[in-house]
């Protein structure tokens, strides 16, 4: 029997793509920055905490960046890197295919 090899890389860019409620929070974030509550409200069915355990694997993973704003209260927005951003074209395919096939 022939085994197959699939990728490293496309296999890792899967596991984390792939795990719920990341793709769309990166959906969410291509529309620009965002606090916390507003990704909240955009995606009601997550729970805070499952959330924050997201945003925290998504900006070690260099997807988003989490910025402190100086202000009274302090301001906590995410916003997609260079690297997130360019997931647009992928995630627009899928939401094409999804349209197409779902």
């Amino acid at each position: 029997m022939k085994s197959s090899c699939i990728c490293p890389k496309f296999e890792e860019a899967f596991m984390l793509l792939g795990k719920r409620w990341n793709g769309i929070l990166i959906k969410v974030l291509l529309t620009g920055p965002h606090r916390f509550k507003d990704i909240k409200s955009q995606i009601p069915l997550i729970s805070e905490k499952v959330l924050s355990a997201r945003l925290k694997e998504l900006e070690e993973n260099n997807i988003i960046i989490r910025s402190v704003l100086s202000a009274t209260p302090i301001i906590i927005q995410y916003e997609l890197s260079e690297k997130g951003n360019s997931l647009s074209a992928v995630l627009n395919n899928v939401e094409e295919w999804a349209n197409d096939w779902l």
